[in-house]
């Protein structure tokens, strides 16, 4: 159901995503812990995954149910049934891979305790729940007096069937949110029980003067989708958006819930939950893994670090800029620089913007925000810039999910601090990654623009591959001050010298070039494209590749997530390949490359997604260093050699890996790239 023609559906797309995270789980060449954070991974991205695409899914059904999606033309309804049923069998197979990771753990000297504990583990694990766990907890009898529990979104509770006397009613009781994620027992040997399973053990001690005939954990996924369209809000001067999404962020947890996971429940149990829920069996979910799974993520603290290096990623420095000795400014005016994250350092932007914070020649330095990290040096050097009296503009998102109000903190923090704020520009998203910075060199305005495919976060800049580019061309430059301008004043209907930029331009400017190559291909010449993106799903341009298909144009796709294209099929795709690279670092680049030799080369921050191409301000940028480009075109063909981690779609929509032939050398993009 999930494929029809060429087309693959969206949310089905993912499922198969997430598939090949938790693959990475169970890959015995990953090291042990890594294994372990990769299936918290795709446990976070599963919780995700139901509070806004599922979440958008049920608001769509109650609104306009008949409405079909454009490719495999599903209603709501038929793809929220096909998501229950694909998660069930997702589900099983996590656990399958969960008992073989608790398996290896205990093969290599840590045991996580599941079921029974010793008499000596007993007492221990007694005393210290007593002293420090035991205070933090809130239990509550459902009664006359207390008929309803409210479920807090992802959000673990213990579920107990009680009796006092005759009477029999249930108790309810959340986990506490600031204990410690597990426990680790005393001893020689390496082991430790999580708080689940420890308050699963001894939360009736709560419930003192009652007797426990059942208990069991449950946890909640509610709807987290929501809109902030400006129709939903006084459209006055003086209206405060800020103010609007506060108390948007404020409802989440009172959505409506989407998913119910147990480990395991009584029927009375399940029908309370279901009816005080109001959700159908089939959104009910039993795991043979823990409810929560944040605690494989730091699993490394429960040896010592000597000890737990050895089955971590070895640990890599990322380079400096080259040539950054002396000021960083003259370098860029030399010539564009390059910054490939994780491999190249960070903390050259960052340096390149303190010396504009000191410099006497900059006069202004504008940026675009999305995501930035909780200690932001981007921050403290835009606050110094401005202190120091240079004119500091932030074009701040207030709307990046699940960032929202770190970006309101940092709106006004920097508010503070002097600088000039904006929220965007109408009903789109701001997703744009362009720093300007104008110089006044004797009355003449020089640039320095950077452009990049990331956030502005330290953090995620050494987990997330992207590139960067750092420019003194004049034309960029004066399409990076133009851009800030225009959305200054709300206009996003501009053509611009260099720069492709979304809504008005990037698809179609992209789209010409397709075409370039589709005639190309008609005149019997070489013709190609190559392309690296997040996710793919715009119509346009996926109808776009399959004509370019049909005419002979050989297309090289790398999409790590989604993909909405079924490559293979005679007559329409067979001129297309598509692979996905799942692996140490999480593939985030864009690249747009177009010709057999990667005569042209875009990097943009935008994804081939009607999100991003139709209803956010996105921008590609053209690499016009030779050299750049041909660095980036390398990385480009050095991801479509990957032989270990990369995984190819094939016609009938399934990802399997990529074969090598006898002798043929292992090829893995990113520790090549190390």
């Amino acid at each position: 159901m999930f494929i029809k023609n060429e087309y693959i559906n969206r949310e089905y797309s993912w499922l198969l995503f997430n598939k090949r995270v938790l693959e990475q789980a169970a890959d015995k060449s990953v090291p042990l812990f890594e294994r372990c954070k990769f299936f918290s991974i795709f446990c976070s991205n599963l919780d995700e995954f139901y509070m806004v695409r599922v979440g958008s899914l049920f608001n769509q059904d109650s609104v306009s149910p008949k409405t079909r999606e454009n490719k495999t033309k599903l209603t709501a309804e038929e793809q929220l049934c096909g998501i229950f049923s694909e998660t069930k069998k997702l589900t099983a197979l996590a656990g399958k891979i969960f008992a073989e990771l608790k398996k290896d753990l205990k093969e290599n000297g840590v045991r996580q305790e599941r079921g029974k504990l010793s008499d000596k583990q007993k007492a221990e694990l007694k005393k210290y729940f007593t002293s420090s766990v035991l205070p933090f907890l809130s239990p509550m009898v459902l009664d006359a007096k207390h008929p309803l529990m409210r479920f807090e979104n992802a959000h673990v509770y213990l579920v107990m069937r009680l009796e006092r006397g005759e009477r029999k009613m249930l108790g309810v009781m959340p986990l506490p949110a600031k204990v410690k994620p597990f426990y680790v027992f005393s001893g020689k040997k390496t082991s430790f029980i999580t708080l689940e399973d420890m308050v699963k053990e001894l939360g009736h001690l709560a419930f003192s003067g009652y007797k426990c005939l059942s208990r069991a954990l449950v946890r909640v996924t509610r709807n987290a989708d929501f809109e902030t369209d400006e129709a939903d809000c006084d459209s006055e001067y003086d209206y405060d958006f800020a103010k609007y999404l506060k108390e948007k962020i404020e409802m989440r947890s009172s959505f409506g819930a989407v998913r119910l996971e147990t480990d395991g429940i009584g029927d009375d149990e399940m029908d309370f939950l279901t009816e005080n829920l109001n959700i159908k069996n089939k959104q009910c979910f039993t795991l043979s893994y823990p409810l929560d799974c944040k605690y494989l993520s730091k699993i490394d603290t429960v040896l010592p670090e000597s000890e737990a290096e050895k089955f971590k990623y070895t640990p890599f420095r990322p380079k400096g800029a080259k040539e950054t000795d002396g000021s960083l400014i003259a370098r860029v005016m030399r010539g564009d620089m390059f910054l490939s994250y994780p491999y190249d350092s960070f903390g050259t932007l960052v340096r390149l913007l303190e010396e504009c914070a000191e410099s006497k020649e900059v006069a202004s330095i504008k940026i675009t925000i999305y995501r930035l990290d909780s200690h932001s040096r981007i921050v403290e050097a835009l606050k110094r810039a401005s202190e120091n009296g240079i004119e500091v503009t932030v074009v701040i998102e207030l709307c990046a999910r699940f960032d929202e109000e770190n970006n309101l903190y940092y709106a006004h923090v920097l508010k503070e601090a002097g600088c000039t704020i904006f929220y965007g520009v109408g009903n789109y998203k701001v997703h744009s990654k362009i720093i300007s910075i104008v110089l006044n060199r004797n009355g003449e305005a020089k640039y320095i623009t950077h452009l990049g495919t990331g956030n502005y976060n330290e953090n995620t800049s050494k987990l997330y591959t992207d590139l960067n580019v750092i420019t003194s061309n004049d034309a960029i430059g004066r399409d990076g001050a133009a851009f800030f301008r225009n959305l200054a004043i709300g206009n996003i209907e501009q053509d611009y010298e260099k720069l492709l930029i979304a809504p008005h331009s990037l698809k179609s400017g992209l789209m010409k070039y397709v075409e370039r190559e589709t005639e190309k291909a008609e005149r019997g010449e070489p013709a190609a494209i190559f392309a690296k993106m997040n996710s793919l799903t715009d119509l346009d341009m996926i109808n776009k590749f399959v004509k370019a298909s049909s005419a002979g144009v050989k297309i090289n796709l790398v999409v790590r997530g989604i993909c909405c294209l079924l490559p293979g099929l005679e007559g329409k795709t067979e001129n297309i390949r598509v692979r996905s690279i799942v692996g140490r670092f999480l593939e985030h680049s864009r690249i747009y490359c177009f010709g057999a030799n990667g005569e042209d080369v875009f990097i943009s921050s935008a994804d081939l997604m009607t999100r991003n191409t139709d209803k956010r301000v996105e921008i590609a940028t053209p690499i016009l260093s030779d050299d750049i480009k041909k660095e980036v075109f390398g990385k480009m063909k050095l991801m479509l050699a990957d032989n270990v981690k990369a995984r190819e779609l094939t016609s009938e929509g399934t990802y399997v890996p990529v074969m090598r032939a006898d002798g043929e050398k292992k090829v893995n993009s990113q520790e090549d790239l190390l």
